[in-house]
């Protein structure tokens, strides 16, 4: 037998600023991944023996065994399907006895060795996932409660979230970040103390001559409702990753997901759990080494890049939530261009002291998770301003390129959107002038939630 470490304390703060080891970017987007193996429908049942060993794989691995023949037979299963279970038992795995058992498993099952991608040196797991990711296979009958099964052994307090059965999740895709969820009631002050990403609830804010104490050239998202402006300095946001906060007798919800480079805002009083507005915190989960968010009253899952509701009441209630813009940019063009900003106090109000650099650039050299293929149209990182235009399709423009662009007294239009530069960032319009809601991402990450996105050419 094989003992197995689950590796909360090895990969447990990998996320969000809150201390301990970074991994290092481990992704090669220029790899070609072979072509899909042949699978079977997903509404194909796997083969009871294949079943049997897929589920005392999982419950060995949360008992902490690993039992090496139950793998080898899974790896003569014939169904290239079971390779997503295999992906997500690898994730909690930290024996190199056992990882080499799995992804030999993994080759058994579609017929392809994954170490020809030079990302399996550092990561097998991490390449695993990217070729299942990229060949979108099927996921097998029951994979849902299987995986459930492994990943509430790890945290509880996911349950919700696979107990749906009518969950538009896609669970092939859910992923551990490496931290535990924030289950925390609104305005505790507190860390977690099993570690997670801690949301910042209703931190203090100062004038602008209080933010003071943050570089001029540091950035800043700015966000305005109803001539009130606030700005969220990226230090503060890289620790919490999420701020529920009132502007202007509106409530948002702020998530700030720093492997997409993406800050967005969200008004959470439109849709209210018996009366309340909607208090959203991080799960500790990823989807596409996206931030798999949640609403704490309900234990709803959503779609932080889109704001839908994936699983539970406010699912059910359909809800999606209002976005507002956030513009990226210096604490000195903010500034400038919005004298009577806000800006959240050194300490957030709550006694903590934030390093300028808490990532000391972890995100800069490509993606430390999963995200199948990408979309070479640009570099997997380069920041993009996106938006949904008024017609619904969605249009991106590379931010440096549309700045420069601006800031010579171009013009800046695609696919029915305008953009105008504020306070150092962008802001979106539509052609008759109404404002779109629009924030800036790493270009992976939008173009795999908005796939068929126009995108701005530059001139010349």
């Amino acid at each position: 037998m094989i003992r197995i470490l689950l590796a909360s304390a090895l990969f447990g703060l990998f996320l969000g600023g809150c201390g301990g080891a970074d991994p290092e970017p481990v992704t090669d987007t220029s790899f070609q991944f072979p072509p899909a193996p042949d699978a079977p429908a997903a509404e194909a049942p796997l083969a009871p023996s294949l079943r049997a060993d897929l589920e005392d794989a999982v419950d060995g691995l949360t008992a902490g065994e690993l039992d090496p023949a139950t793998v080898e037979r899974i790896s003569a299963g014939d169904d290239p399907r079971a390779a997503w279970l295999v992906s997500d038992l690898l994730r909690f795995v930290a024996d190199p006895g056992a990882s080499a058992e799995l992804a030999a498993a993994f080759e058994g099952l579609t017929g392809v060795d994954a170490s020809a991608d030079p990302t399996f040196a550092l990561s097998p797991w991490q390449s695993i996932t990217n070729h299942l990711i990229a060949w979108d296979l099927p996921a097998p009958p029951d994979y849902r409660e299987l995986k459930g099964r492994l990943f509430t052994s790890v945290e509880p307090g996911w349950t919700p979230f696979f107990d749906d059965p009518d969950a538009a999740i896609d669970y092939r895709l859910l992923s551990w970040g490496g931290v535990l969820i924030d289950d925390r009631p609104l305005d505790d002050p507190d860390p977690c103390p099993d570690g997670c990403i801690p949301a910042l609830d209703d931190p203090e804010l100062t004038d602008a001559a209080g933010g003071s104490w943050y570089p001029d050239d540091r950035l800043v998202f700015g966000v305005e409702v109803g001539g009130e402006a606030v700005a969220f300095p990226q230090n503060i946001m890289q620790v919490h990753e999420m701020v529920n906060i009132t502007i202007d007798d509106r409530r948002l919800g702020i998530p700030y997901c720093t492997l997409c480079g993406s800050a967005q805002a969200y008004f959470t009083d439109r849709d209210t759990v018996d009366g309340e507005p909607l208090v959203l915190r991080t799960s500790g989960l990823l989807s596409r080494s996206n931030k798999f968010m949640y609403e704490l009253q309900t234990s709803s899952a959503f779609d932080t890049f889109t704001g839908e509701a994936l699983s539970g009441p406010l699912h059910d209630r359909g809800v999606e939530l209002p976005q507002t813009t956030v513009v990226t940019g210096t604490w000195k063009e903010w500034r400038k261009a919005h004298p009577e900003t806000k800006i959240v106090a050194e300490d957030g109000g709550i006694g903590r002291s934030y390093p300028l650099d808490p990532l000391a650039g972890r995100d800069d050299g490509g993606p430390i998770f999963p995200i199948g293929d990408a979309d070479p149209r640009l570099p997997v990182q380069e920041s993009v301003v996106g938006v949904i235009a008024a017609d619904g399709k969605p249009v991106a423009f590379g931010a440096d390129a549309a700045r420069n662009a601006l800031e010579g007294g171009g013009v800046v239009e695609a696919g029915g959107v305008a953009l105008e530069l504020d306070g150092g960032g962008l802001r979106a319009v539509a052609s008759g002038g109404a404002e779109l809601p629009t924030h800036e991402a790493f270009w992976f990450a939008w173009s795999q939630f908005h796939p068929n996105t126009v995108l701005w050419e530059p001139p010349g």
